[in-house]
This record gives C-alpha cells, structure tokens and sequence, in this order.
C-alpha cells in the first residue's frame, strides 16, 4: 500500500516547508496580535517546555516502533533463509525424480526472495509477488503427490518443511505491510505544528533571532526523515539487504 511514507526523502521536504510555515505564523501573524508581557512570556516559555518535551517522547516512541518493525524484518529473512535450507535437504527423503524437482524449484523460489528483498521498483515487485505465488503453488503440489502415494513419517516430515517455507513467506509479508500507522504520523505533525507555532510566537525579536526558527523544523524534519526510512522497506536510504537469504543462495552454488 503506497502512502507518502514510502518516500522518506518528500517526508523530509514537506516537513521542514509545513513547520518553517508554522513556526513563522506564531513568529509574525501572531505576534501581531499580541505583545507578550514579561510574565506571559514566562509562562508560555513553560508551555513552550512542556510541549518540546511532549514532542520529543513521541518522536522517540515512533522511531523504536520504526526500528522494532525492521528488526522484525531482518528476523524473519532469516527464518526464511533456514526453512528454505532445511527443506532443500529434507528432500533427500522423497524418490529421487520428486526430489530433484523440488530442488530445482526450491532454487527458483529462492531466486525470487532474493529479488523481493533487492528490487525497490513497485510494479516489478508485484511481478516477483506473483512469481512466488506461482512457485509456492508448484512447491505444494510437488510435495504433495508423494505424499499421498507414501504417507510415510519421513514424507510427512518433508510436506511439514515445506509448510514452514510457504508460512515463513506469509510471515515476512505481513512483517513488511505492518507500518507505523497514518494515525500516529498525523499526531506527530500536529504536535510539532503547534511546538513551532509556539516557538515563534516565544520569540522577542524575530529579526535579529530569525535563523532560530529554522532550526527546530530542520531537527524534527530530520527525525521524520529517519523514521519514515527505517520503517519503509522498499523506499529511501536505509534497505534490509537479505544476506541469509544470498548465502543460502551461494551455498547451493557450491560443489
């Protein structure tokens, strides 16, 4: 599902544009209004604190939900990783013609994660999608026909692998769609909207401390940045590289 998070780089843009925006509403609009008295200006520099504070925490809060969530995806590359492994040598268990095309289209299917987790492009990632699909429904059948002419424990053992492959794919796929929900990317930005309106209007002189207003929309825009990157999979700078998955890949190369 596209959303304007996948685009880290355009989170960052409009960010430092929306809060620079605020900060000089309360800088100038408001100001205008009214002129802050010395004990006004008191409390709303405990307001102002408060609300810093407030930011701060929830920022914090939303960038561990970030790195919790690519944790998760590293894990599980790495299930799937070992599940594929451990299937590719459970086949040894089938007739010889079964276990070689299990093998063979064990290889293929590997070929596709890899592509998952390298291609950032969304319409050749639908395309890998349904290449899997495809191949997880020849992976079953190939398992399946064995099994039902020898069901044997040892072929039992082999059909339970290979469930373990296709449940770890569907792992990973939840694990990648499961994001920092809008809801909360919404209170970030509201919060932060009214830290800098508030930080503007704070301000006595707004000609000689004009640079200060830049400073913490780039900060809080630099934060969205990194949090909108961590947790989108496919877009910005920080991406999940699958090493499990490719050294899986050059050990069934191997001799």
């Amino acid at each position: 599902m596209n959303n304007a998070t996948d685009y880290p780089l355009l989170v960052f843009v409009l960010s430092f544009l929306v809060l620079t925006f605020s900060a000089l509403i309360g800088a100038s609009f408001l100001r205008k209004q009214r002129k802050l008295e010395d004990d006004i200006h008191e409390d709303l520099g405990v307001i102002l604190t408060a609300t810093l504070t407030l930011l701060g925490l929830i920022i914090g809060f939303s960038f561990s939900m970030a790195v919790n969530r690519y944790d998760q995806r590293k894990n599980y590359e790495a299930t799937e990783a070992n599940a594929i492994g451990t299937e590719y040598v459970r086949a040894d268990l089938l007739p010889a013609s079964d276990a070689a095309k299990v093998r063979t289209l064990l290889k293929n299917y590997l070929d596709q994660r890899v592509l998952f987790y390298m291609t950032r492009d969304k319409l050749q990632i639908r395309q890998i999608n349904a290449r899997t699909g495809q191949l997880q429904t020849e992976l079953w059948s190939a398992v399946l026909a064995p099994a039902a002419a020898r069901p044997t424990p040892t072929v039992a053992l082999v059909v339970s692998g290979m469930n373990d492959v296709l449940n770890s794919q569907a792992y990973t796929q939840a694990a990648w769609w499961n994001r920092i929900p809008i809801a909360a990317w919404a209170l970030m930005t509201a919060i932060a909207f009214c830290c800098n309106v508030l930080v503007g209007f704070y301000m006595r002189n707004v000609k000689a401390e004009g640079l200060m207003l830049l400073v913490i929309p780039f900060v809080v825009s630099v934060a969205f940045f990194l949090i909108a990157d961590i947790d989108s999979p496919h877009g910005g700078v920080i991406h999940l590289s699958p090493h499990n998955l490719a050294s899986l890949v050059e050990s069934l190369r191997a001799p």
